[in-house]
């Protein structure tokens, strides 16, 4: 067993190393991470300026390379050219160090590492813990492992990938797991201006979490209920529904 991990925190990350020594349970792991924080770039892939690759060490991984690029080139490379013989198998992404609950998943480069994993026809989980402060990465790397042992058993569906997010607290206080659909996060989003040391107008983004009641077996009421919640996700973002109603409009030229 093959496999892969990335994450958008940095090769440097102390999510990443808990995860590859947590991996390293199930097969051989290999490494490609960006080489510094890529945080919230969601899925973007680096198409104008080279990637560059150097060859690192990581404690428990046969292989390891930092990459100037994106999760989602990390896997590209490490899926495609950069691959043990016998290919990988298997693709995780994280442990990211906050949450990608709900709607945060578009941006989250974690996800995007995760899905371009599928995106390469192989099974793929996101795994983060619910907290920028520092962290309890041990029940992450506990689930994750877990959640390898059942895709190598059961396998996962072609096109799904697993969104799993953790408390931030001590495994005796976590109340269990529940498989959970993406919420909703909301924020008051804000635009600070400011100046820079040569006059130039900036903007600065930011705000606040409006937090807000959701149905139970959400992914955001799963964390506030101090439970693991993993969430199964597809990208084929059709809206069949408003497909069928698009057939009554009048688009014929």
């Amino acid at each position: 067993m093959n496999i892969l991990v990335t994450n958008d925190d940095g090769i440097g990350a102390q999510g990443i190393q808990t995860l590859v020594k947590a991996l390293s349970q199930l097969g051989e792991v290999y490494v490609c991470a960006p080489d510094t924080q890529k945080s919230a770039c969601g899925h973007g892939i680096t198409m104008h300026t080279p990637i560059m690759v150097k060859e690192r060490q990581v404690p428990f991984a046969k292989r390891a390379w930092s990459i100037t690029g994106t999760p989602a080139d990390c896997v590209k490379l490490g899926v495609r050219r950069l691959a043990p013989q016998g290919g990988i198998h298997m693709v995780f992404s994280g442990i990211n160090h906050g949450a990608n609950l709900g709607n945060d998943a578009f941006y989250s480069g974690t996800v995007g590492g995760a899905a371009e994993g599928v995106f390469c026809g192989k099974p793929a989980v996101a795994v983060s813990i619910c907290s920028h402060e520092p962290g309890w990465f041990e029940p992450a790397g506990n689930i994750a492992v877990l959640a390898g042992k059942q895709i190598m058993e059961k396998g996962l569906k072609e096109g799904i990938m697993l969104n799993i997010n953790i408390p931030n607290l001590p495994p005796e206080e976590i109340a269990g797991v529940r498989l959970t659909r993406q919420g909703v996060m909301q924020y008051d989003e804000l635009f600070e201006i400011a100046k820079s040391p040569f006059g130039q107008e900036y903007y600065w983004y930011g705000g606040n979490l409006i937090r807000t009641r959701q149905p139970e077996d959400v992914d955001v009421e799963a964390i506030r209920a101090k439970h693991i919640s993993i969430t199964p996700m597809a990208f084929d973002l059709t809206s069949r529904e408003t497909l069928e109603e698009l057939k009554d409009w009048r688009l014929e030229l």
